[in-house]
């Protein structure tokens, strides 16, 4: 990995380390299983719950190796769900590659996922640390409601706030706190900073999943991998679109309502000009940069360092993204 961020040099080497365990924790006797396994890795993306957990367990810290494995264990159960998540919702592309549900078929992506999240438990067993085991077990357990959850939601125009908020709470946020707890938790923090350490990943994840589904309106779908309004084909009714129906007029609710319920994007143009006439970009912006600022707050009562330096750089480039 090319070291450019602060977060990025400060976990260099682990990262690498990382890496080279996630290569020898693919085997497989099915080959199969090997080739979807090693597509996804091999896929793209920052890897940002593994790099959380390294950079919390070294912010707080921790002189030992197994925060590498456990690092490695997330990552596992982050792409598990990705491969769930893309069969649930039919995608056929991520970061701008087909999707292992498009590439093979939805029942081998399915049990490839499952490999992967078995084989992120085997892992785990093998560190021997039964509070990680406590704080995973119920993270991924949350992460599933959370998929459950959303898909009750799916198509539904009547989606509230709140309801949007346990969504992203539980499919996103969950895991990005669970790799700061657990990295905190290894290093054998303090409560206080243990508890801060879970806050942050919180806020931050909550930060990362608002401008996601901004970006969803306003990005460029040769950055993003994916089409423009690809939540909207999806059924999804993210905040951007819940803020205008909210705020918007009834000729406006009618249209978003409509193309939530037939997850049809055909008048993404003219929904596009709603959500920004609507103030709803804003709306969202505003609510992830309270909580990128609720992550910053929480890393008050850890010590300065490189790591910390990287934590508070992630905060920014949450919203960096967007703006």
């Amino acid at each position: 990995m090319q070291a450019t961020n602060l977060y990025q040099q400060a976990v260099e080497q682990d990262f690498a380390d990382v890496n080279k365990t996630i290569v020898s924790n693919l085997s497989s006797a099915v080959p199969i299983v090997e080739q979807i396994s090693q597509y996804l890795i091999d896929s793209g993306g920052k890897r940002l719950r593994p790099i959380l957990t390294l950079l919390s367990a070294r912010a707080n810290g921790y002189q030992g190796c197994q925060h590498i494995t456990l690092a490695v264990a997330i990552e596992f159960i982050h792409t598990a769900t990705l491969l769930h998540d893309d069969v649930v919702d039919h995608s056929a592309s991520r970061r701008g590659r087909q999707t292992a549900n498009n590439k093979w078929d939805n029942a081998s992506a399915i049990l490839v996922g499952d490999f992967l999240y078995s084989r992120a438990f085997q892992i785990l067993v093998g560190m021997d640390h039964m509070p990680i085991m406590d704080i995973l077990s119920k993270a991924t357990n949350l992460i599933a409601e959370g998929e459950v959850f959303q898909l009750l939601h799916t198509r539904n125009p009547d989606t509230t706030e709140d309801d949007y908020l346990q969504v992203i709470l539980g499919k996103t946020a969950m895991l990005f706190e669970a790799a700061t707890h657990t990295g905190a938790q290894l290093a054998n923090a303090c409560h206080d900073q243990i508890k801060s350490m879970c806050d942050f990943g919180r806020h931050l994840g909550l930060a990362f999943q608002l401008v996601d589904d901004l970006i969803d309106y306003t990005g460029d779908p040769a950055i993003m991998g994916k089409h423009v309004g690809n939540d909207l084909s999806e059924g999804k009714p993210t905040l951007p679109l819940i803020h205008a129906m909210r705020v918007g007029t009834d000729e406006q609710r009618k249209l978003i309502s409509t193309a939530i319920r037939q997850s049809s994007a055909a008048e993404i143009q003219v929904i596009g000009d709603i959500i920004q006439t609507c103030g709803s970009i804003d709306y969202t912006f505003a609510m992830a940069t309270a909580e990128a600022n609720h992550a910053l707050n929480c890393l008050v009562r850890v010590p300065e360092s490189p790591y910390r330096d990287g934590l508070e750089e992630l905060c920014n480039l949450a919203l960096k993204r967007y703006r």
